[in-house]
C-alpha cells in the first residue's frame, strides 16, 4: 500500500518514489493539509510542520484552544465563516438561509485500485496494483449532509486524482452553492503561475506572472472550458527551467465552466482551489440526493517542466483516453473543409477522395455540409442526409470511400440548432434560452439544451440513423459557440443552477451512447478548434482539432503550449492550403508538414489543387509519416526552444529506449549574421552514439551537453560561402528542418 494511516496521530501519508501527500485531523474534525511535495521518510507524526502560532486579531472555533484558529491552519478542503476568511472549498445553504457548516471526521477507507466515477470522465486504473485509494468521511451533523474526500495516488507517476462527493443524509433539502474538485494549501508564495491563455485560433499560450497576496484566477463562464483559459495550470519556482527545478501542476478533468485560483494571505500562504465555476451553479441535495464534482488530476516534479509534461502526457494518453484507439497510431487523413466548405457534390468529394488515395492517405473526412437544408444558416439539427449531395446518403459515400482503400469519417455538430431546421420548427424548446427574454445568435445558431435528456435521445436517434449500415471509422465532432441566455425549459426555477452542468453531462452521455453504439469509432474533438480541448474531452476523444488557425508558424506556438499539458497524438494537425486561410501567409510545404508531423497528421486541402512536384513531395510526406508516427505520436517529448520568445523554435520526441529520435527545428523570421548556435537536445542515451540525417556520427552526451551546430543562411548571407557537400538546414522566414537520428 502507498498509502498509511496512523491511527495514534490520525496522521494520513499518501506517497509513491517521487512524491508525498500528508494531511491530519484536527481538533475541530476537519482535515489538515500538512506537506504536499518531494517524498519524505514516513514517521508517525508531522504536527511539526503545521505553523499553528497565535496572531493578533484573531478568531477560535474551540473555545478550549485559544492558539487554534482556521485563518492561520493549512487545510485540505476548508470551508467559511468559521475562523477561516478566506477562500472555501465549499458552500452549502440551508433552509434558514446559513452557509455555516462543521463537517467532522467519520472515517475513512483506504484500498487498492480507483473508483470510476459515475457519469463523469476520470482516470483510470487496469489492474488495481496501479494505484492506492483513501476516501475520508466528514459529516455536518445538524444538516446531516455527509462529505466524501477521495485521492488516489499511482504508484509509478507522480499523480494524485482527487474528487469530491456530497450526500444528504438528513431530513431537509440543502443547496450547494460552491463544490471545488480540490484544494490544497502551501506554506509559502515562492511561486510563479502559468497559465494556457488565447482565444479563437491562438490557443493556449503560456502565460506567467508570479503569485502576490491576494487572489489570481482564470475562469471560463462560456459553458465549455474554453479557448480563452484553458483548465490546466501549472505553480512552479521561480528558478524552474524546462530541465530542472520544482512545480506542480493542476488538471481538470472537465469540459464546462471552471475556476481555477490561487490565494496568497498575509502571512505568505497560498491555497490553490479547481472545480465547477460557482458563478451561476447551485445543486439541489433532496434528502437521499448525492453530488459527485469532476475530477482534478494533480502532477508533481522536480526536474522541471519537461519532467512534468511527461507525467501528463503518459497519464492523459493511457489513463483517462480510453478504447481502441488509445495505443494504436493515428491514420492519415485529407478533409474537405477548407476544399469546398459546405458547397460540394458527390462527385466533388470524390475527386479530392481519389486524389487523397493515390498520395498514400488512409481516412477521408466529409466535413460540414452533408445534412438537411444546410447552409450558414439553417440546417443544423436535422441530421438526416441531404440526398441532392449525396445521392446514396451516408452509407452510398461511405462505400465508395471504402472502395478507393481508404477509411470514411464524417463531421457532425449535435449540440446546435438553427431556427431554420425542421427539428426546432418542431421543438423549440429544445434550445436554451430565457423565457420572454431575446435569444442571442451565435453563428446563427442556438445551443441546444443536452441538460434535457430527451434531447440527447434525440439526436442520438437521428445520428444512429443516418449512420447505421454505412462503415464509418471517425467522427469530428465540433462545436462552434458558447452558451448564452442559460436556462432550461426542462428543469424547475430551483434548479436553474445546475443547467450549466447538466449540459455537459448530457454531452458525456451522448459520446457514452455512441461509443457504446459504435465501439471502433476514432473520435476527435473540435470546438471552433481549440475551445474544448480539455482532459474531460480526451476520456471520450482521444484526440482534438488544435486550432482552427493552420498557419504552420501560428501552429509552432500553439502546439508548443498545448504541449505543456496534452500529449503530442491528442493534437489534431494537419497541412492546410497556402496562401493559408486564417492569415494569409505563404509557408513552404515542407514547414507545414514538419509542423503537423508532431500530431494527428492530416491534410486540409484539395490535393488536385497541387502540381506536379508538390504531390510527389506530398506522397514523401506521407509515407515518412507512416514510417515514423508510432514515434512522433507516443515517443517522449522535449521542448527545446520557445516561439514565443525566440525568432526560432524547436522540440523532439525520443523513443521509449532512446534509439531514434526526431528533433523540429522551425525559424518563424530570418534574421542576419548572428553568432554561432548551439541546440542542446534532450532524453538521448549519453553512452550512446547517434547518426544524424543519414551523415556525422555524434555521442548522445555531446548532442546534448553541448548540441546539435544548425547550418542557416543568417550567418551567411551569401549562399556560395556554404561549402557544395553541406545545405543550409534553414534559409528564410518560416523554414524548418528535421533532424532525424538514430543510434549507432
Amino acid at each position: 500500500m502507498s498509502i498509511i494511516f496512523h491511527e495514534s496521530t490520525k496522521v494520513f501519508h499518501l506517497y509513491n518514489k517521487h512524491v508525498s501527500y500528508i494531511m491530519d485531523v484536527l481538533p475541530n474534525g476537519q482535515i489538515s493539509q500538512i506537506y504536499y511535495g518531494r517524498k519524505l521518510r514516513d514517521r508517525s507524526d508531522f504536527a511539526h510542520l503545521q505553523d499553528s502560532t497565535c496572531r493578533p486579531c484573531s478568531s477560535w472555533p474551540l473555545p478550549e484552544l485559544p492558539n487554534f484558529s482556521l485563518e492561520f491552519t493549512r487545510q485540505d478542503y476548508p470551508g467559511f465563516g468559521t475562523t477561516d476568511f478566506r477562500q472555501p472549498a465549499y458552500e452549502v445553504l440551508q433552509a434558514n438561509g446559513s452557509h455555516i457548516t462543521d463537517f467532522r471526521y467519520t472515517g475513512h477507507r483506504i484500498y487498492a485500485g480507483k473508483p470510476e466515477l459515475p457519469g463523469l470522465p476520470h482516470a483510470y486504473v487496469e489492474q488495481d496494483s496501479e494505484a492506492d485509494t483513501l476516501e475520508i468521511d466528514l459529516k455536518d451533523q445538524l444538516t446531516g449532509v455527509e462529505m466524501t474526500l477521495l485521492y488516489t495516488i499511482y504508484n509509478r507517476l507522480n499523480a494524485i486524482a482527487r474528487s469530491v462527493r456530497f450526500v444528504n443524509r438528513g431530513a431537509e433539502t440543502v443547496k450547494l452553492d460552491r463544490a471545488m474538485s480540490m484544494s490544497v494549501d502551501f506554506p509559502d508564495h515562492n511561486f510563479e503561475w502559468m497559465q494556457f491563455s488565447g482565444a479563437w485560433a491562438r490557443e493556449r499560450a503560456p502565460k506567467v506572472r508570479p503569485l502576490e497576496m491576494g487572489v489570481t484566477a482564470v475562469e471560463s463562464m462560456r459553458g465549455c472550458s474554453s479557448a480563452h483559459q484553458n483548465p490546466f495550470v501549472i505553480l512552479k519556482r521561480p528558478e524552474t527551467t524546462e530541465g530542472s527545478g520544482e512545480a506542480y501542476g493542476f488538471t481538470f478533468v472537465y469540459s464546462g465552466n471552471f475556476l481555477a485560483m490561487a490565494e496568497v494571505d498575509t502571512y505568505d500562504v497560498t491555497r490553490f482551489s479547481m472545480g465547477i465555476n460557482p458563478r451561476e451553479f447551485s445543486w439541489k441535495l433532496s434528502p437521499g440526493a448525492e453530488f459527485q464534482a469532476p475530477e482534478v488530476l494533480l502532477t508533481y516534479g522536480n526536474t522541471g517542466l519537461n519532467g512534468l509534461s511527461q507525467t501528463l502526457h503518459t497519464l492523459l494518453r493511457t489513463r483517462v483516453a480510453r478504447g481502441p484507439w488509445r495505443d494504436k497510431a493515428r491514420p492519415v487523413l485529407l478533409n474537405n473543409w477548407e476544399a469546398t466548405g459546405m458547397e460540394f457534390t458527390e462527385e466533388d468529394v470524390l475527386k479530392i477522395a481519389r486524389k487523397g488515395a493515390e498520395v498514400g492517405v488512409e481516412l477521408f473526412v466529409l466535413d460540414d455540409g452533408w445534412f438537411g437544408k444546410r447552409t450558414e444558416f439553417s440546417g443544423l439539427g436535422d441530421w438526416y442526409a441531404d440526398t441532392a449531395k449525396l445521392p446514396g446518403g451516408v452509407k452510398g459515400l461511405a462505400d465508395k470511400i471504402n472502395a478507393l482503400g481508404m477509411k470514411f469519417g464524417i463531421w457532425i455538430e449535435p449540440e446546435m440548432v438553427n431556427e431554420d431546421s425542421d427539428l426546432y420548427r418542431a421543438h423549440p424548446e429544445y434550445a436554451l434560452c430565457t423565457p420572454d427574454r431575446r435569444k442571442s445568435l451565435g453563428r446563427n445558431q442556438l445551443v441546444l439544451d443536452f441538460s434535457n435528456p430527451e434531447v440527447v435521445d434525440c439526436i442520438y436517434d437521428q445520428l444512429v440513423k443516418s449512420f447505421d449500415g454505412a462503415d464509418i471509422s471517425y467522427i469530428k465532432w465540433d462545436m462552434n459557440r458558447s452558451i448564452t441566455e442559460c436556462y432550461s425549459s426542462h428543469w424547475p426555477a430551483d434548479q436553474q443552477g445546475e443547467v450549466y452542468h447538466r449540459y455537459i453531462l448530457g454531452v458525456y452521455s451522448l459520446y457514452e451512447k455512441l461509443l457504446a453504439k459504435y465501439p471502433d469509432l476514432l473520435f476527435e474533438s473540435c470546438a471552433s478548434g481549440g475551445s474544448r480541448f480539455d482532459a474531460g474531452m480526451l476520456y471520450y476523444a482521444p484526440q482534438a482539432w488544435c486550432s482552427d488557425d493552420t498557419d504552420a508558424a501560428e501552429r509552432v506556438r500553439i502546439q508548443y503550449g498545448s504541449s505543456y499539458g496534452y500529449p503530442v497524438c491528442s493534437w489534431g494537425a494537419h497541412v492546410s492550403v497556402c496562401p493559408n486561410q486564417q492569415l494569409g501567409r505563404v509557408t513552404p510545404l515542407e514547414t507545414r508538414a514538419n509542423v503537423a508531423y508532431f500530431g494527428a497528421f492530416g491534410y486540409e486541402m484539395d490535393l488536385n489543387a497541387l502540381s506536379d512536384k508538390e504531390i510527389e513531395q506530398v506522397k514523401g510526406q506521407v509515407a515518412f509519416m507512416k514510417a515514423h508516427r508510432e514515434l512522433f505520436q507516443f515517443g517522449t517529448f522535449y521542448r527545446i526552444r520557445d516561439p514565443f520568445a525566440n525568432d526560432k523554435a524547436a522540440w523532439m520526441v525520443v523513443s521509449q529506449d532512446q534509439r531514434e529520435a526526431i528533433v523540429g527545428l522551425y525559424q518563424l523570421m530570418n534574421n542576419v549574421n548572428n553568432g554561432y548556435t548551439q541546440l542542446p537536445l534532450q532524453g538521448l542515451d549519453p553512452k550512446l552514439d547517434y547518426q544524424v540525417d543519414g551523415n556525422e556520427v555524434y555521442g548522445g552526451d555531446e548532442l546534448m551537453h553541448y548540441g546539435l551546430m544548425p547550418q542557416d543562411t543568417s550567418s551567411h548571407p551569401m549562399m556560395g560561402l556554404f561549402s557544395p557537400d553541406r545545405k543550409p538546414d534553414i534559409t528564410g522566414d518560416y523554414d524548418s528542418h528535421l533532424y532525424h537520428l538514430i543510434a549507432k
